[in-house]
């Protein structure tokens, strides 16, 4: 068995003999059923006070609000691993369904990210400001984009709010219906990880980070540290647009035969930096 557990082949075929895609659509159904618990008390004029009164008067509203946060979480990390799964497996993806599951990559990151935002906390009005800024640095599109996605600066939290709970959840079902469509939820089969989900949220809440004052540096959202940390450096056209958009263009062109062996190293080169410029901003 210690052989076995050794030899790559093996680990190979039972990695992609486990259901990540199965267990990503469980996480996601998890996620959508208790953000709709939550979007019945929120209320994005008063979006601080809103989070805290879940935590407080909404029944078992701490865990509501933990069981969406993490669950959330899980979904993008289980789409990224099946999404490997698929690539290493050699399965037949065409090129343009492929080219829609990479799409809808930004778009699960944008729904994490305006979750943040909507908790109007610390963490999240910085990563706010920040994430307009972006946008607005684009040449000639940057309002238009503004518009579309945050408006922070007049409309307060209403557009992010409605993107969260209605426009990038369309914008991501068109870009992955064709993919998700192949898989069903059996739950007797996913009952471990709904169990263990079910008890990490009742024993460890949701982040929440309090206003203070005096206060220079604020770390974002996990995924988020390796941009901001870049921000330091370079202007935010290049950094929070530029720079992620490359490696998009790395995963999409990953299919073809000519350019796969560059794209895998510019995915490896591209993570590395990252996780560098994660780890300097993690011990600001």
């Amino acid at each position: 068995m210690i052989l076995k557990a050794l030899d790559s082949g093996y680990l190979k075929k039972k990695f992609l003999q486990f259901q990540w895609g199965g267990n990503s659509l469980v996480a996601l159904c998890v996620s959508v059923f208790s953000g709709i618990v939550l979007s019945l008390q929120y209320n994005p004029a008063e979006p601080y006070f809103s989070v805290n009164s879940i935590d407080i008067m909404l029944p078992f509203g701490a865990f509501w609000r933990s069981l969406h946060f993490y669950s959330s979480q899980l979904f993008f990390l289980l789409s990224l691993v099946h999404l490997t799964a698929i690539f290493i497996s050699g399965y037949h993806i065409q090129l343009t369904n492929w080219l829609r599951l990479i799409g809808s990559l930004p778009v699960i990151i944008l729904l994490l990210f305006t979750g943040y935002v909507l908790r109007a906390d610390a963490t999240g009005e910085s990563a706010g400001i920040i994430a307009e800024n972006i946008v607005l640095s684009v040449p000639y599109l940057g309002n238009v984009s503004n518009e579309l996605l945050f408006a922070i600066s007049t409309e307060g939290l209403k557009r992010v709010y409605a993107n969260h709970m209605i426009g990038l959840c369309v914008l991501w079902l068109v870009l992955s219906w064709d993919h998700v469509r192949r898989y069903s939820v059996v739950w007797r089969q996913h009952g471990v990880l709904l169990v263990g989900l079910f008890v990490f949220c009742l024993l460890l809440d949701a982040p929440m980070e309090p206003h203070h004052p005096g206060v220079f540096h604020i770390a974002g959202p996990w995924f988020f540290l390796g941009m901001q940390e870049l921000l330091r450096y370079i202007q935010p056209f290049w950094a929070g647009i530029v720079f992620p958009v490359t490696l998009l263009a790395a995963l999409a062109v990953m299919l073809s035969e000519k350019w796969r062996r560059y794209a895998v190293a510019y995915v490896f080169v591209w993570l590395g930096g990252y996780s560098v410029l994660t780890f300097f901003s993690l011990i600001r």
